[in-house]
């Protein structure tokens, strides 16, 4: 594979990938950016959204709750919160999780903690989002 990024993402449970690929896009808590072999350096932490791993002609999604990524020599290594493919994921649970968050948000009687929540909160609409605007055809 001419121009190979190596990838490595890695969840608590398990090496989910590692190998080499043609680009991944992640959600970076600054925004979107898709990863490509020789990429500068950097670190960043991930938001809830999709990592999207792209080899030949497949694409494969994947949807984090969050975690990290770096850039470096060796190449692209994710360490994901929380890793699941996007067509095994339940979004009757991310559903749950907003309910929560919305009433969680409500109780709250600090100020910093319910704008911390209300972050958390609006990460977890926009993977909701997403995962409304990334469904499968059919689906």
């Amino acid at each position: 594979m001419a121009d190979a990024l190596h990838f490595e993402f890695v969840s608590p449970e398990r090496v989910l990938f590692s190998g080499d690929v043609d680009q991944v896009d992640l959600p970076g808590i600054e925004g979107d950016m898709g990863i490509l072999a020789g990429h500068a350096p950097l670190v960043t932490v991930l938001r809830p959204g999709i990592v999207t791993i792209y080899r030949g002609s497949a694409r494969e999604p994947v949807v984090v709750t969050g975690g990290f990524a770096e850039v470096g020599p060796a190449g692209l290594t994710v360490l994901a919160d929380r890793a699941v493919a996007r067509e095994s994921f339940d979004l009757a649970t991310l559903s749950a999780e907003i309910k929560d968050a919305e009433e969680d948000i409500a109780d709250a009687k600090d100020e910093a903690e319910r704008d911390k929540l209300a972050r958390h909160l609006a990460q977890l609409k926009a993977l909701q989002d997403a995962l409304g605007a990334a469904a499968p055809a059919g689906h």
